[in-house]
């Protein structure tokens, strides 16, 4: 069972605390949960996609994302960043660690590799506030972490390119940070 197959809506749906009206995470031991309730992909990387994955089609949705975000990369967005989307409220949490189900998508034996050493892996959020949301709501940011720790900068920390331990000391200081990537940050001190 998986859950990576996606195609785009226009209607508008529930935001609930655990997933998007419609949407079910398949294996909860990795997907899912508060704090990977909603995955948000930039939709500025499906044109390095489409160059690299010539003969593959490419819908919105196509990796998974519950949200084709259009302004919010990686190298911007901070872990604990909070935005406001539709009557919804939602607060980054980790960055995405593919799975083998990317490669089973695509019948590729390589894109997990591919898809993580690009940092082009989008990023999971946490809901907030309950609320309704629909395809062209603007997404807002409401608050800025004080931490300032990018999702670039969280996938540094995680591939061990560490280049100071004052990063790591942010990013444990961000309150919505996952719990299982708290967990993982908290043994490299």
């Amino acid at each position: 069972m998986t859950g990576i197959f996606k195609s785009p809506v226009q209607k508008r749906l529930r935001l609930n605390t655990l997933n998007l009206e419609g949407d079910r995470q398949a294996d909860l031991t990795v997907h899912g949960g508060q704090d990977k309730a909603v995955y948000a992909y930039p939709s500025e990387h499906y044109s390095a996609w489409k160059k690299e994955l010539w003969d593959v089609e490419l819908p919105w949705g196509a990796f998974g994302e519950n949200f084709s975000t259009e302004g919010l990369l990686e190298k911007d967005v901070c872990l604990g960043d909070r935005y406001s989307v539709g009557s919804a409220e939602v607060v980054v949490t980790q960055p995405r660690l593919p799975c083998f189900k990317l490669n089973l998508k695509f019948d590729r034996d390589d894109l997990i590799k591919r898809f993580l050493s690009s940092r082009r892996t989008g990023f999971y959020l946490r809901v907030l506030r309950e609320g309704e949301v629909g395809v062209w709501d603007k997404i807002e940011l409401v608050e800025r972490d004080e931490n300032h720790v990018t999702i670039a900068d969280a996938l540094k920390i995680y591939l061990g390119e560490l280049e100071s331990s004052e990063l790591l000391e942010r990013a444990l200081n961000v309150k919505y940070l996952s719990a299982s990537w708290r967990g993982e940050f908290s043994q490299l001190k």
